[in-house]
């Protein structure tokens, strides 16, 4: 889930040369759940965008996880600020001595 693989056709300017289709690289791409992309670095296209193809899915990936992060500190953090005071099985607070009677007593 965290690896962004593209599968790219290079050298997309030598059409009559062309040994895999732009179908076939399509379908080939869809069946294993890659991206597709066909570029020419002798006429620099697509080469670029490929690049950006990686990089804003890279981006998407890391803000998911983001913004889940952040929704399970929400779910988590319900009492994020809050005092809570546990009575002992006496009812006295912890840290409090209950009084006792008697001459000593205060």
């Amino acid at each position: 889930m965290n690896v962004v693989t593209i599968l790219v056709g290079n050298k997309s300017d030598l059409r009559d040369a062309r040994e895999v289709s732009t179908a076939e690289g399509k379908t080939l791409a869809e069946a294993q759940g890659l991206f597709f992309m066909e570029t020419s670095a002798l006429d620099s296209s697509n080469v670029a965008a490929a690049f950006q193809t990686v990089v804003k899915e890279i981006y998407n990936i890391l803000s998911r996880k983001v913004m889940m992060s952040h929704e399970l500190k929400k779910q988590d953090g319900a009492l994020n600020g809050t005092t809570v005071v546990l009575n002992g099985e006496d009812g006295q607070e912890p840290g409090t001595e209950a009084k006792k009677g008697g001459c000593c007593s205060s």
